[in-house]
């Protein structure tokens, strides 16, 4: 039996790194060929997959639309000889506004994508210069505008809450001016300070004060209902999709569900994660050491994980806490040998937690109120294994 998969391909090169961001990637663009050949390497040497269908590909970054599309084509169409992914497969790329023009999106069209991912992160030209974007607002605005000219029937639009008098009102502006494009999808994200970024360092330092938790869930809310009301229903803590009549859920995001429902996928290019069931890989955080590897026949990996069975007990809350279907009951038992209830059952019965869960035969899932406190209600579950 086949068992439905995704791919990603991380493409490691920007222009220049935002304040906020611990993705891999590097600015040295002159590495774009070898880095091509590398990649095309890897996919060809893939390990045998036939046991699984691949329905997704997902093309990401660092900016992915700082390739040629030249690179681009060798790139799916070594995924396409290796792997044939099904004719109806998503194929995503994310695209950054000031990356791109109308012939580009067009030409990207003609490849075969079926999805952009477009980072607009902000429509206010001085959030977008305090985050270190190196598009505008016109730029964001233009590249959406011409992503559906191109013929693109999924767009998909990321923005940032929480940046510096940021607030409510200028938020639901942003929130607002992405509608008004009719986008299939918006992502939308709290700022946050990965360690080791420039964000957080200016925290540290006192240059950068994040939201308190009242802050931050006023944000939160008034992001899940704006979109609820414009018929983007929340989807996952950060994700909101407009339900269209007759195509219900039509226009999630197919690939990235994958990483939360614990589906397999294989992931290609530096620092990028493989998952099938149980095992994990890591590439190379470092485009050097990849490429030396690639040169030199072996596979680029830097860390091999077979998950116990609490790793993927620990993963199905974490990342099934996150999406409102949440932690199948059933998955649970058949990796677990035990019962959802049985073992949470202090947590669940918690008068000051109880409110924040809905539990069925079926699911436990967070209420919109428990995904407010996503983070501290899912460390203690995690806390109880």
């Amino acid at each position: 039996m086949t068992e439905s998969a995704g791919i990603y391909v991380h493409i490691p090169f920007c222009v220049r790194k935002c304040i906020y961001c611990d993705f891999y990637s590097i600015t040295d663009l002159s590495l774009q060929n070898a880095f091509v050949d590398a990649l095309k390497a890897e996919i060809a040497a893939a390990e045998n997959t036939d046991t699984l269908h691949f329905d997704s590909v997902y093309i990401g970054g660092g900016t992915p639309s700082l390739l040629d599309v030249g690179h681009l084509a060798k790139i799916l169409e070594q995924i396409h000889h290796r792997f044939h992914p099904a004719p109806s497969s998503e194929i995503t790329i994310e695209v950054n506004p000031g990356t791109v023009t109308a012939d580009k999106l067009r030409a990207l069209h003609h490849l075969g994508i079926t999805r952009l991912n477009i980072g607009v992160q902000s429509f206010q030209n001085a959030h977008l210069k305090w985050l270190g974007r190196i598009h505008t607002a016109e730029d964001a605005r233009n590249a959406i505008d011409w992503a559906r000219t191109a013929g693109f029937k999924k767009i998909g639009i990321d923005l940032i809450y929480g940046l510096p008098q940021q607030c409510r009102k200028v938020w639901q502006d942003d929130i607002q001016c992405a509608i008004s494009f009719h986008p299939e999808h918006l992502s939308c994200y709290m700022l946050t300070c990965e360690p080791g970024t420039p964000l957080d360092y200016m925290r540290r330092h006192r240059q950068y004060t994040p939201l308190d938790d009242t802050q931050g869930y006023t944000l939160f809310e008034t992001t899940r209902v704006e979109l609820a009301k414009a018929g983007y229903p929340m989807y996952e803590v950060s994700n909101f999709a407009r339900e269209d009549a007759g195509a219900l859920n039509a226009n999630r995001s197919r690939h990235n569900q994958k990483y939360w429902r614990g589906t397999p996928y294989i992931g290609f290019g530096p620092a990028a994660h493989s998952y099938i069931y149980p095992v994990r890989r890591r590439n190379h955080r470092n485009i050097h050491t990849y490429m030396a590897d690639m040169h030199q026949g072996k596979r680029p990996v830097a860390e091999t994980e077979i998950l116990t069975r609490e790793q993927q007990m620990i993963e199905m809350i974490f990342l099934g806490f996150r999406t409102v279907e949440g932690i199948s009951l059933q998955r649970f038992r058949q990796i677990s040998g035990l019962n959802f209830a049985d073992v949470f059952h202090d947590l669940l019965s918690d008068p000051d937690i109880r409110p924040r869960i809905s539990l069925t035969d079926d699911f436990c899932r967070l209420t919109f109120q428990g995904m407010a406190l996503l983070d501290s209600i899912t460390q203690m579950f995690v806390d109880r294994l």
